[in-house]
């Protein structure tokens, strides 16, 4: 399944789950990130922004943590990769 960036947040955990993903940093934030969009006529605009520079920064730290593992994460034939 190619990653449909319009999927709603239940097929994307689903394909979390299918491809043993779940525990994978950057598809979390985009799991997270969905939640957000779904739920943001739900909430107010100062919970929303709140919610939005927490995922960023949790996505700063993410950016720290793939150094070094590109080739662990992707493996070493980065041709194969989009």
């Amino acid at each position: 399944m190619a990653h449909d960036p319009h999927a709603d947040s239940q097929a994307l955990a689903r394909y979390m789950e299918e491809t043993n993903s779940e525990f994978k940093p950057w598809l979390l934030v985009q799991l997270r990130l969905k939640k957000l969009q779904e739920r943001k006529s739900e909430i107010s605009v100062d919970e929303y922004i709140t919610q939005l520079n927490d995922i960023q920064q949790d996505l700063m730290v993410l950016g720290e943590w793939w150094v070094g593992q590109e080739a662990e994460v992707f493996g070493t034939d980065s041709g194969s990769q989009h």
